[in-house]
């Protein structure tokens, strides 16, 4: 298990606190500058975080704090980490076998040792048969796979993963989606994986931290974390266009600017007549080309289509309230949309989530900075 703790004020805001299990992929996600490569450079001891610590299987890595410094800090090259970076890092004037092998090179092995569990990883890459290529003859995909071999040529106690498919075309990253899905059964550690890729992150991730300016704002599975964000920031920085403001009393929530009200379950969490934020994730919505009993108006004001997938933004008549809604495109032209077309949507009120509305706008107000 992997557990960080990091805290600073300066030169950078950064207060991370997260646990990776063996076995579990983390995923990091956020805006560019966010902090998420600084995280994965202070875990491999690269950065140095003014307090805090970093645990490996009990294992202290790093520690400091606010009254002593710095109290433990293991070199970079005596964490036993496998980094992979987003651009490959492959050394141009070596083979693939050696650029693998070069991480074993002060592990006490004999060359030959030291080649055969090079080859070893190339195989399980899929490129046993590419050990004597130069980097400039392999593709971005198998320069990748060399890579991650080299990653893991030591087998590393935890493996760090930043942006690794981010350059690669779209038909090799599934493979290496493939690939790494495979050895994460074997391999049994913790990985970080940083990414700017949502669905990339909810298709590999067992759980998400979301940051922002160096701020871990909401740990979660992927589930959880697209349903119920904990606050409209959040929403925001996870692609949830349906954020809302209202006010929420005793499970009635209202819609500023419109005169829809939800019945919302209630949990007791949030005082009487509070201000609110809420979402609609997609399947809480629905668009049909004429009235129900539960619908509201609509005007279609913009359609964009992409392949077989469209997505329409509508206006809630008498409102400055715009609703995004993803549809295929048969259903589209089912519904004979175009922009000015009048549509009635449901939304439902079961798939509603309601979040604090506070100000959220700047994280840092969490370690006592303001804008």
């Amino acid at each position: 298990m992997l557990k960080i703790k990091l805290h600073q004020s300066t030169p950078n805001p950064l207060q991370i606190n997260l646990e990776c299990n063996s076995g579990e992929l983390h995923a990091l996600v956020g805006p560019s500058g966010s902090g998420k490569t600084s995280v994965l450079r202070t875990i491999a001891g690269l950065n140095t975080a003014q307090f805090g610590s970093v645990v490996c299987n009990d294992e202290t890595w790093f520690e400091a704090d606010e009254t002593q410094g710095v109290l433990r800090n293991l070199p970079a090259a005596e964490r036993c980490c496998g980094f992979l970076f987003q651009q490959y890092a492959l050394f141009p004037h070596l083979k693939a076998i050696d650029n693998v092998a070069i991480p074993l090179q002060n592990s006490g092995l004999s060359s030959e040792a030291r080649k055969k569990i090079a080859v070893n990883w190339l195989d399980r890459m899929g490129i046993g048969d590419l050990v004597d290529r130069m980097p400039h003859q392999l593709s971005g995909g198998q320069q990748q796979r060399v890579a991650l071999a080299r990653a893991l040529a030591r087998e590393p106690k935890i493996l760090l993963l930043d942006e690794p498919f981010s350059a690669i075309d779209a038909p090799t990253r599934q493979g290496l989606y493939r690939t790494l899905a495979d050895l994460r059964k074997d391999l049994n550690i913790p990985i970080i994986l940083v990414t700017h890729d949502l669905r990339e992150a909810d298709l590999l991730a067992d759980r998400i931290t979301v940051i922002d300016q160096g701020i871990s704002l909401q740990t979660a599975p992927p589930q959880v974390l697209f349903q119920r964000p904990r606050n409209s920031r959040v929403a925001a920085l996870v692609g949830i266009s349906n954020i809302y403001q209202g006010v929420f009393n005793a499970g009635n929530l209202s819609w500023h600017g419109c005169e829809q009200t939800f019945s919302v379950a209630d949990k007791g969490k949030i005082p009487p007549d509070s201000k609110v934020a809420w979402v609609i994730p997609q399947k809480g919505l629905s668009v049909h080309d004429t009235a129900t009993a539960a619908s509201v108006q609509a005007i279609v004001t913009r359609i964009s289509s992409l392949g077989q997938i469209a997505v329409i933004q509508l206006q809630i008549q008498n409102s400055e309230n715009v609703i995004e809604w993803e549809a295929s495109a048969a259903e589209v032209k089912r519904l004979r949309m175009e922009v000015g077309s009048l549509m009635h949507i449901e939304l439902d009120s079961a798939q509603i989530h309601i979040m604090p509305l506070r100000p959220i706008n700047d994280p840092r107000r969490f370690i006592g900075q303001t804008q």
